[in-house]
């Protein structure tokens, strides 16, 4: 049984950062993709970035690119997200997921096996 718990979400105002962490309790987390999803009140869940299994290789969503950055120890089987310059649309609850296989990045939430139980991330003056 995988298990993916995150953690880090919180209260920033604009311009600020937060660091999100997802625990991958799975002996072998570190053999796959991982991505991290947000979903806003009324919304699909989104893609927003991911990192192949030995972190060599990351892919982020447009609205994101420059200001969020994807990276994992896997050390310590887990997943960080480093987010910086936070604008009130980034308002959503984040969500963690194991992929398939070691490389591919999926965009959508078809291939993900496991998902943790999300993380909210309010952006507000």
């Amino acid at each position: 049984q995988v298990y993916l718990e995150e953690s880090g979400g919180g209260l920033a105002m604009p311009g600020e950062s937060l660091t999100l962490s997802c625990a991958d309790s799975g002996r072998a987390g570190s053999a796959y993709a991982m991505s991290w999803f947000r979903q806003a009140p009324g919304k699909d869940r989104t893609f927003v970035a991911g990192i192949n299994y030995s972190g060599t290789s990351a892919d982020y969503a447009d609205s994101v690119k420059g200001r969020f950055a994807i990276s994992r120890d896997n050390t310590r089987n887990t997943v960080y997200l480093q987010m910086n310059s936070l604008k009130p649309e980034d308002t959503a609850v984040y969500f963690c997921a194991r992929g398939r296989g070691r490389q591919y990045i999926d965009w959508t939430t078809d291939t993900y096996t496991a998902w943790g139980q999300g993380t909210q991330v309010t952006v507000s003056s």
